[in-house]
């Protein structure tokens, strides 16, 4: 079933109006209207600070809502909050480097929450594990991990409670790419055959082009939600961005930055690491 029919039957995985949060009182994002239809893949970009994290928070709960109307999973407001597993930029430092891969996905389990003993719980991480390849590693100390493995035992991670929505933020950060692109086919595939809405922060558009189904830019306190074409072309985001925006493309390669040239050290810019291409066109 496409992302389509599974909102016309069951309605939406995110649907908000006028939604504004932020941290600390402080506004971040304002105004933002977002139908995204369950299990649906969608990359989430925008320079630093733009409000990827913010928006990620907000869904959790972990920020409170500053106006505006949000539907989570087809509740109101955040009540279906524990239907989310939620991956950090980044865990504290040295916090799980004494654990075991499965120790370390087992620590979430919550099987209060969900009404299960624990006898349920070494399935449950069994099947989080196998979700996201990691299976033979389940006995390696998380220290011992290369990046990508340790992203994958993450994701993981929070796959142990039964969600139905992952928010994945920066997974694919200091990875090469073959690590990425593990990463990146996992999660079309939890889209594809069990139906998880993935939501993905990146601050480069281009590993996800292939999988993900829409893009969500945020800039300015707005968001902009479509397929790729629909909002990575140069009316579009000169509307968001509010300055003329050029979008080139070259190779399969997607490259944005402003219509005058490249912005200086330090300005506000799109988010992506990238140099012009010599040819391609520019919209």
């Amino acid at each position: 079933m496409t992302p389509e029919h599974q909102a016309g039957a069951d309605g939406w995985a995110v649907e908000t109006s006028e939604l504004r949060c932020g941290i600390g009182g402080r506004s971040v994002l304002d105004g933002i209207h977002l139908r995204i239809p369950l299990g649906s893949f969608v990359g989430v970009f925008g320079s630093n600070g733009a409000g990827k994290t913010t928006l990620f928070r907000s869904l959790l709960g972990l920020e409170p809502l500053q106006g505006g109307r949000l539907r989570l999973l087809g509740r109101d407001g955040v009540a279906a909050r524990t239907q989310v597993g939620y991956v950090a930029q980044r865990d504290p430092p040295g916090a799980d480097s004494f654990l075991s891969v499965r120790s370390y996905v087992a620590a979430a389990w919550q099987a209060e929450r969900w009404g299960f003993g624990d006898a349920g719980r070494a399935d449950a991480v069994a099947a989080a594990l196998q979700s996201m390849e990691v299976d033979d590693l389940a006995d390696r100390p998380m220290d011992a991990l290369s990046g990508g493995q340790r992203q994958r035992v993450r994701i993981a991670q929070a796959l142990v409670n039964p969600v139905r929505m992952l928010l994945l933020d920066e997974p694919l950060a200091n990875l090469d790419p073959q690590a990425q692109q593990r990463i990146l086919e996992v999660a079309r595939r939890l889209c594809s055959e069990r139906g998880l809405t993935v939501l993905m922060t990146a601050h480069d558009i281009n590993p996800l082009l292939p999988h993900m189904d829409r893009v969500l830019y945020l800039a300015n306190g707005k968001g902009l939600l479509g397929r790729v074409d629909e909002v990575v072309n140069a009316p579009s985001l000169s509307a968001l961005y509010g300055l003329p925006m050029a979008v080139a493309r070259d190779g399969g390669y997607v490259f944005i930055h402003p219509a005058g040239g490249f912005m200086a050290e330090g300005a506000a810019h799109c988010g992506h690491d990238h140099a012009a291409p010599e040819s391609g066109e520019a919209e």
